[in-house]
């Protein structure tokens, strides 16, 4: 107190004091950035922002969407990375951000707790819908530039990928009725690499191990996940998954049809040589030759128009088409070969 390094606040009534240091003691100070809650905002705001939003919401410690506002700016990035999303507020901000000064931030929100679906989700395509909301309801704006979109709505694509969990795989193992070769050898399975080997061989065409002989008929492809009230049938999206496997710069995803069979088609770049590729989906159980060589007459016509300048072409399931690579093996590989 003698020494005057004591702080009791600025009208010196604060209940805890600090310990002063002065200036002339530690040179040259960098001040620290301070954001105060009037500019950013604070939990109290993010909580009422959110209830308006999502009134029923239990979700209890939300970021103020200012303060992520604030970082975007000081960031200046393009994408905007959130590990622990939480209830979204990574996404509301770039979005509020975008329809702001209509650029094209983007965002990445990462997120395993179940509030995914009963917060996130529904928050991000409410903010999308309208900007500003209460009590659960959208609010019209008092003078709206565009009469045809009273509520400031902005266009949005929002992708949702659900990643396979470990549980989800361990339940649809299913295993081969025959014995792994060599068991007739009497391998002792209470050795770590032998007990592998026979996993490998007996749960090797299994659903979450990618059972090949399926691929012909892809959009159909089933797992079975458990969940708290029970177990459910889901669809894999396996084009998606095969995209990602073979590192795929989707430069266009769309569908076309020809005699009355569906495709669906990718095209883009790899990202590890550059290289043009094409991927094409379709149901082709039953296939006969004759089927086979009309779509291969059919792509050796249509292939400059539907994936100009493409040098590999993956196909599912069986194909005559000219120097086309087999997706089904590729895909196996990917996820279960020595180059994965």
């Amino acid at each position: 107190m003698a020494e005057n390094r004591v702080w009791w606040g600025k009208d010196g009534t604060n209940d805890v004091p600090a310990y002063k240091r002065f200036l002339s003691e530690v040179g040259d100070l960098v001040p620290r950035t301070i954001w105060k809650h009037d500019e950013v905002e604070h939990n109290q705001d993010a909580i009422r922002q959110l209830r308006d939003l999502l009134p029923e919401t239990s979700f209890t410690s939300p970021k103020p969407v200012g303060l992520i506002e604030r970082v975007a700016r000081v960031g200046r990035a393009s994408t905007l990375l959130d590990f622990f999303a939480g209830s979204g507020t990574t996404g509301h901000a770039v979005i509020n951000l975008n329809r702001e000064d209509q650029s094209s931030r983007k965002y990445i929100l990462v997120e395993m707790g179940q509030y995914f679906d009963t917060v996130l989700k529904p928050r991000l395509l409410k903010v999308v819908f309208s900007e500003n909301w209460k009590e659960g309801a959208p609010v019209r704006q008092a003078n709206p530039t565009a009469p045809y979109n009273p509520y400031n709505g902005v266009s949005h694509c929002l992708k949702i990928l659900r990643l396979e969990s470990y549980e989800d795989a361990l339940d649809n193992i299913e295993f081969n009725s025959g014995a792994a070769p060599g068991a007739e050898l009497g391998l002792d399975f209470r050795r770590d690499y032998e007990l592998r080997y026979a996993l490998d061989w007996e749960s090797k065409d299994c659903p979450t191990r990618l059972a090949v002989q399926q691929l012909d008929t892809p959009f159909d492809y089933t797992l079975t996940l458990r969940r708290e009230t029970g177990t459910v049938t889901v669809k894999p999206d396996l084009p998606e998954t095969f995209a990602y496997l073979i590192g795929l710069h989707t430069r266009r995803r769309f569908r076309t049809e020809r005699d009355g069979v569906s495709y669906l088609i990718y095209t883009g770049t790899l990202h590890a040589d550059g290289t043009e590729v094409a991927v094409l989906w379709r149901t082709c159980r039953g296939w006969t030759e004759a089927n086979l060589k009309a779509e291969m007459d059919w792509w050796r016509e249509q292939r400059e128009t539907l994936a100009p300048g493409a040098t590999r072409v993956y196909v599912n399931g069986a194909s005559a088409i000219e120097g086309h690579h087999s997706l089904d093996a590729e895909f196996k590989n990917r996820m279960h070969g020595a180059n994965a």
